[in-house]
């Protein structure tokens, strides 16, 4: 009886190796984005906390650096995460409408947990990253960055 579960439990290692979920394409691109966005964010949010230290309000700083990060964000995803070699242009707009949604996402945060609420914005900001982060992956992973069927190719619905 030990043999057999020993057995089962190698073939379903095995299985889960060369046919789980870190192997899937989505998997992948997550991991990407998060090794982007954990990039990224460490750099702007200690930013973030050092310029709202010296002289910033929290919401002008997270519109500065939401916009650079934005940025950076586009090149190193589009390439890395997504390896999206269409046009930029239609791309581009996607993303910036995305981003626009992500920056309204954390100022409403910021403004609803802050102003209104009276939590820490340095706290407030922190959850903030993560929850835009995870909602920005799901518009870029579907809409930004769809894989476009190719041209000879008829898509019925």
């Amino acid at each position: 009886m030990d043999m057999e579960k020993q057995v089962l439990v190698w073939r379903f290692w095995m299985d889960a190796k060369y046919y789980g979920p870190s192997k899937s394409k989505i998997s992948r691109q997550f991991f990407r984005y998060v090794i982007i966005g954990l990039l990224n964010n460490f750099l702007g949010f200690s930013l973030y906390l050092f310029m709202t230290y010296l002289w910033s309000s929290p919401k002008v700083t997270m519109t500065l650096l939401y916009s650079v990060g934005a940025l950076i964000g586009f090149f190193a995803n589009r390439r890395f995460t997504f390896s999206h070699d269409s046009r930029i242009g239609v791309a581009g707009m996607r993303y910036v409408f995305a981003q626009l949604l992500g920056y309204l996402l954390n100022l409403s945060l910021l403004l609803l947990f802050v102003d209104w609420l009276g939590f820490a914005h340095q706290l407030v900001q922190a959850v903030a990253i993560v929850v835009v982060a995870i909602f920005l992956f799901v518009l870029l992973r579907f809409f930004v960055f769809a894989q476009q069927p190719p041209n000879n190719v008829e898509v019925r619905l």
